[in-house]
């Protein structure tokens, strides 16, 4: 075995008993405290200090105050702006910085240079933060859409690192199973990866050169999501109900087994029905895996190693609890969770390779069993209902059964008075913030449940000392300005990510059921005594038209003109039916020997190589006809807008032609990239357009939105090409439903071409942004096609 590999095995089992030992100190000093009961008075001269800035006095002369009334937190730029106008918006952002630091970076907040990074740090969120509210600029924060990722990504550098982790999040959210929580496992993972970059960026300085930040930032994107990625796969899954428990054991083996040896073993044999699943894991943690242990330094290997297995075995060791056992004692109740909390923490340091610091390992320490207890807490009643063994789960259970068990509720505050006294030397900030908090869990768990189950909660948790529980509780109703950002962007996120999920949901049952209505209208039906050329055009016609289509135009179409402009369904038929005609018809032309010279084309031989080219062509003409002649069948609207929508529809028709004759006047050629969006415009974009404006000009929309709506299409018609060019390169034939490598066959020049394909899918990414930002613009919430652009930049066919 390679000396590195004995090392690693060497090292996390001892490492874990060390763990425990200090883990069993920290728990018995604490027991002292409980018992002896002497945390209390420092805690409540803490409190009473505390209050003074959270508990105003109450004066008849602020019922005559002018002000605004405190809006509710969902809505999250008016909370912001109101934050701003109480001037609370400052001590918000203060509080709440200062905590991260703290926790996530594990700083001590009376370091002048934490103070200075917090200062800077609120400044800069502070005027994001404001620019954001005054523009009023979507929904939910631009940090959390693909757009505002990526334009930050820009700016850094970094953009390959964020499309590669796009692609990494979607997949990961398409492989969740059934029966996990899919938003929680989302948010668990794109914090870790939030998490690592904010410790590499710790780490760097002012003067760090542009191109090592980027490379450093680049390297972070790709370890948290490595790391993060154990959070739904690894602690999720195995709390879940998804495997057996032969397959649980049978995982764990395998991934104690790559901690304690540092090479992940092969999967070996699997069966049963979650046989994909873990195939798929397997892939995705063996290829993280590899990754992290790459960029570990060798002098610090042992350290990521290390921890990990203390994380790893303390979380496998609470897993494996029953709540139906009564013999559990609060070592085994409190060590693993004393672990695990500090661990997880920990390992977000190590997998940068940051160098050794005794004070962040020391306050990381002690600081995660008062997080976890909070987050514990806080998720009590969905734990019971579980079967879930927590500490305050068993305590609940037990409590009359085993006196000797340690109250839960009583041991977070003398954690709390721990970690101000102790941990942080009784700084005025430390207690500011750790109080804040713990306030603010109490707050919303009782504004969760209500006031009758928190009460009934505190009976039980609460009793042992009343007059503390008395001030406890006086806190809860009346203390103000304990709210922090962080649980606001994850009460955002979550239902952002679960409101996400919905539209998606919606968006592919929409293009499904009208895909299928639209099918159902196209073929053209044969009278009897046809002649029999025209009868041979229309089965050329109808076989092109029974091709496997997405037919992505005409949906949108009809998605812009039912759903957002009110226009009646089946007025717009023929509307549809002439955009797919159309759009068939610039298939079959490209398809030619003369041009393209395809042979496959939506799954099937192309109509040239079935029958001929000279039927092919005519076929062509045939379908812009008969789209012309369903535009002028439009008889449900004024007869002047139906002829201003035939005389635009000509000009579309016209450029798509000027467009493919530019495509074909480049083969051979190297075009610039300016060159290159006109050509992709006039081809791809006129039809893109041609879909959005074409019910708006039905629906008598203003120019400003039409105007809108042309700038949509222009960047969403640019990014469907190019990610064409991309699948020409990378697609699936099979999928696709068409050769790959035409393009080069055919020494067409393309954006794969020109760019590469990193600066293709960063070139396709700019317009995706700018699409979105297009859209923005428009004075309606068209979620339809917010999705039909993530649709775009992420189909595979």
């Amino acid at each position: 075995m390679h000396p590195m590999n004995e090392t690693v095995r060497d090292h996390p089992q001892t490492g874990y008993q060390l763990a425990e030992q200090k883990a069993a100190r920290y728990l018995s000093s604490l027991h002292d405290q409980l018992k002896s009961q002497s945390y209390v008075t420092a805690l409540t001269a803490d409190i009473h200090e505390w209050k003074k800035k959270h508990i105003r006095r109450f004066s008849v002369l602020s019922l005559w105050s002018p002000g605004k009334k405190k809006p509710d937190t969902q809505d999250y730029y008016r909370y912001i702006q109101w934050l701003n106008y109480t001037k609370k918006l400052d001590d918000y952002l203060d509080r709440s910085v200062s905590y991260i630091y703290m926790r996530d970076l594990g700083k001590a907040p009376d370091s002048p240079d934490t103070q200075k990074r917090i200062r800077r740090t609120i400044a800069e969120l502070n005027q994001h933060l404001l620019k954001s509210a005054r523009s009023g600029s979507g929904e939910v924060p631009d940090f959390m859409n693909l757009d505002g990722v990526y334009r930050w990504a820009q700016k850094e550098g970094i953009e390959a690192a964020v499309i590669w982790v796009f692609a990494k999040l979607r997949s990961v959210a398409a492989h969740i199973p059934e029966g996990m929580n899919a938003e929680h496992a989302q948010r668990k993972l794109i914090k870790i990866i939030v998490g690592v970059i904010l410790h590499v960026i710790e780490e760097l300085d002012d003067d760090t050169a542009p191109v090592e930040r980027s490379r450093r930032l680049n390297e972070a994107i790709r370890l948290g999501y490595s790391y993060g990625l154990t959070y739904p796969f690894v602690d999720d899954l195995l709390d879940s109900r998804i495997l057996t428990l032969q397959e649980k054991e049978q995982y764990s083996e395998l991934i104690r087994s790559a901690l304690l040896t540092g090479v992940v073993p092969v999967l070996g044999d699997w069966s049963g029905e979650n046989m994909e699943l873990i195939k798929y894991i397997h892939s995705e943690l063996s290829e993280a895996f590899e990754y992290i242990k790459q960029q570990q330094h060798p002098e610090t290997q042992h350290i990521f190693f290390g921890q990990s297995y203390v994380f790893f075995q303390a979380q496998d060791m609470d897993r494996v609890k029953v709540l139906t056992r009564g013999d559990y004692t609060n070592e085994d109740l409190y060590i693993p969770v004393i672990l695990k909390s500090s661990s997880s923490r920990l390992i977000a340091r190590s997998v940068i390779s940051a160098p050794a610091d005794e004070g962040f390992e020391e306050r990381t320490f002690f600081f995660g069993l008062y997080n976890q207890l909070a987050d514990d807490f806080a998720d009590m009643t969905e734990d019971m209902r579980d079967g879930a063994v927590t500490p305050y789960t068993y305590y609940l259970k037990y409590h009359e059964q085993k006196p000797d068990l340690m109250n839960p509720f009583e041991l977070y505050w003398a954690v709390i008075s721990n970690l101000i006294h102790n941990v942080y030397h009784s700084d005025a900030k430390a207690r500011e913030v750790i109080l804040d908090r713990a306030i603010n869990g109490l707050k919303r768990y009782k504004e969760r449940v209500g006031t009758e189950k928190y009460n009934e909660t505190m009976r039980i948790f609460a009793a042992g000392n009343p007059e503390f529980n008395r001030l406890i509780q006086m806190m809860v109703d009346k203390a103000d300005d304990v709210d922090f950002f962080d649980k606001l962007l994850r009460d955002r996120m979550i239902e952002h990510l679960k409101k996400d999920a919905r539209e998606q949901k919606e968006f592919f049952a929409t293009f499904k059921s009208v895909r299928s209505l639209i099918n159902d209208e196209l073929l053209f039906a044969k009278p009897q005594e046809l002649p029999a050329m025209k009868e041979q055009l229309i089965d050329a016609a109808n076989y092109s038209l029974e091709g496997d289509g997405k037919r992505v135009r005409p949906i949108l179409t009809w998605v812009m003109g039912v759903k957002e402009y009110g226009l009646e369904p089946a007025a717009i038929i023929p509307l549809l039916r002439s955009l797919e005609y159309m759009h068939t018809a610039s298939l079959i032309f490209d398809d030619l020997p003369s041009q393209d010279n395809a042979s496959t084309r939506r799954g099937r031989t192309t109509l040239h190589e079935i029958h001929s080219s000279a039927v092919a062509e005519l076929t062509g003409l045939y379908l812009i006809q008969k789209a012309i002649g369903e535009q002028a069948s439009l008889d449900r609207f004024k007869a002047e807008t139906v002829l201003a929508l035939i005389r635009y529809s000509a000009r579309k028709a016209e450029e798509m032609c000027m467009g493919q004759a530019m495509d074909l006047d480049a083969k051979g050629r190297t075009l610039t990239l300016e060159q290159l969006n006109n050509v992709c415009f006039y081809k791809t974009g006129v039809a893109f357009e041609a879909c959005l404006v074409m019910p708006a000009m039905l629906a008598e929309v203003s120019d400003t939105e039409i105007a809108a709506l042309q700038k949509i299409a222009y960047h969403m018609g640019i990014a469907f090409q190019i990610k064409d060019d991309l699948l020409d390169v990378e697609g699936d034939m099979h999928v696709l439903g068409k050769p790959v490598g035409n393009d080069a066959v055919n020494n067409n020049s393309n954006f794969v071409s020109i760019l590469g394909q990193e600066g293709a899918s960063k070139e396709m990414w700019d317009h995706y942004c700018k699409a979105n930002e297009a859209l923005r613009g428009i004075p309606r919430n068209i979620t339809f096609l917010k999705h039909l652009m993530n649709y775009v930049v992420n189909r595979e066919r």
